[in-house]
């Protein structure tokens, strides 16, 4: 997605933002240094609590997959810390959360010392992304201050912890980007099945009563209760 794209979308739930913090990805800042101010002053004006961004080399490619590349350390520094400025000079409250991938292909040392110049440069919050054991995780808690944040991807290479042990390790923060795309692309199939079947499976529905509660009914009716004649 563009720069342009992902602030279409964060305009399109702009209400939600003003009362839900929110962590915008800002990707690779979408350039170079400045650009990457650029996005982060857009991201503030469209109401997102904070933004990540992260040293791949672009188009990046997601953590858990092949064929990464990272961009050198001195540069990405330079973008974090260009990061920072933005937020800094527009007196905007946004947190920048500061990603690296370079474990992957420079090794975990590498990754380490980069989340400690993030850190150096300002960023409000770390991600080491793709550890492959408790340990390393547990190494880069340690070696690196500030929060940090763990991306928990089932069938990733990083173990999937508790929140409490990850909380004890030292993470602020744990993401399930695809648990429930990963459940609701199951319970279709099911559901898909046994419409097929005549069958459809009821474990997998909600009462009537509250799918209205869900998706809106009753504040939909108390609004339109004003208005009647």
């Amino acid at each position: 997605m563009s720069y342009g794209e992902m602030l279409e979308v964060m305009t399109s739930v702009g209400g939600a933002l003003r009362t839900i913090p929110c962590m915008g990805d800002g990707d690779t800042g979408y350039g170079n240094a400045v650009n990457t101010k650029r996005t982060v002053q857009g991201y503030a004006r469209a109401g997102m609590a904070g933004i990540m961004i992260e040293d791949q080399v672009a188009p990046k490619r997601c953590g858990h997959t092949r064929d990464k590349a990272v961009i050198g350390r001195d540069e990405a520094v330079a973008r974090v810390r260009a990061a920072v400025d933005a937020a800094r000079e527009g007196g905007d409250d946004i947190l920048i959360l500061a990603r690296t991938d370079s474990r992957a292909t420079d090794g975990l040392r590498e990754a380490i010392e980069r989340c400690q110049a993030f850190r150096e440069a300002g960023a409000d919050i770390t991600f080491l992304e793709a550890p492959r054991t408790a340990e390393e995780m547990s190494a880069y808690c340690s070696e690196v201050d500030g929060p940090k944040m763990a991306n928990l991807l089932t069938g990733g290479v990083t173990p999937a912890l508790p929140p409490a042990e990850l909380e004890a390790m030292g993470y602020s923060i744990a993401a399930f980007p695809l648990d429930l795309i990963n459940a609701s692309i199951v319970s279709m199939r099911a559901a898909l099945e046994g419409l097929k079947q005549g069958k459809p499976p009821q474990e997998l529905s909600l009462s009537f009563e509250e799918l209205q509660e869900v998706v809106g009914f009753k504040e939909y009716y108390e609004e339109e209760a004003k208005y009647k004649v």
